[in-house]
């Protein structure tokens, strides 16, 4: 049976899962879909067309399948879909996608939202993400697994972020990030690769000595990036890794490949 505190507004059509507790003052509207076993403490408001997963923590003060913050949306039933397990603390703000968009924002699973982080229309997380306090994304950013946004960092819209990145605090992220990468400052520049994350993701001392070896080729040989690259190309056997990070510059959309300062 679910728990669903009697100051709690749950609208009808509201679907509540199995062993759900809905705490004070919660406000849930009538399309949106919690699954079993979650937890919103109390104040969090759920509305839109919005789906959470099993397992979810939700802290107060928590907005999720609010209106996009984009001047085009003209109330279309567009949706917000937050996967299972995921922590979601205070004041953090998820928006609902637009249909130039999509029409559909994504959360993956096992994520741990920050207070006051937002994620923006139309957005795609990976699985396993953390967001410090009052990380942002705008519009139509993707942000691929095991990625850690730094506490005041923001992403600007249409920005592609690889798995296993670590973007530092007080960032601002204006370029694509290749995955494994390590961005820092205020205009983020690559510093180099995430190995912390890659170990502790499993990968070897050669597997990290390997796509090291690359990554200095690539970023810091001779001649210009454009160069680079196309003599990097066959090095995408050496490692799955590095076959991830030439497939991922590849295919570039609208944001160009965040370089280290000194290419910028």
């Amino acid at each position: 049976m679910s728990k669903i505190d009697p100051t709690a507004r749950v609208a009808d059509g509201a679907v509540i899962g199995e062993g759900t507790e809905i705490g004070p003052f919660c406000i849930i509207g009538p399309n949106a879909v919690i699954g079993a076993n979650c937890k919103l403490i109390g104040q969090v408001t759920v509305i839109g067309h919005t789906s959470i997963g099993d397992g979810c923590v939700i802290s107060p003060f928590a907005v999720l399948g609010g209106a996009p913050q984009d001047l085009s949306y003209k109330g279309e039933p567009t949706t917000l879909d937050i996967g299972s397990g995921n922590t979601i603390r205070e004041g953090a703000t998820m928006n609902v996608g637009t249909v130039k968009g999509g029409g559909k924002t994504r959360v993956g699973n096992d994520g741990y939202f920050m207070n006051n982080s937002h994620i923006g229309h139309d957005c795609v997380v990976g699985n396993n993400a953390i967001f410090a306090t009052s990380a942002t994304l705008g519009g139509h950013c993707e942000i691929g697994d095991f990625v850690y946004i730094g506490g005041l960092s923001a992403v600007h819209q249409l920005t592609r972020i690889g798995s296993y990145v670590m973007v530092g605090g007080l960032s601002g992220v204006r370029d694509d990030i290749i995955p494994f990468g390590l961005a820092n400052g205020q205009y983020a520049a690559l510093e180099g690769l995430n190995l912390i994350g890659m170990k502790r993701r499993q990968f070897t001392k050669q597997r990290r000595a390997t796509v090291q070896s690359f990554y200095q080729k690539l970023f810091h040989g001779p001649g210009t990036f454009a160069e680079r690259l196309a003599a990097a190309l066959p090095f995408a056997g050496e490692d799955p890794a590095i076959a991830e990070i030439l497939d991922f510059i590849g295919k570039r959309k609208h944001r160009p490949i965040c370089l280290p300062a000194i290419e910028k």
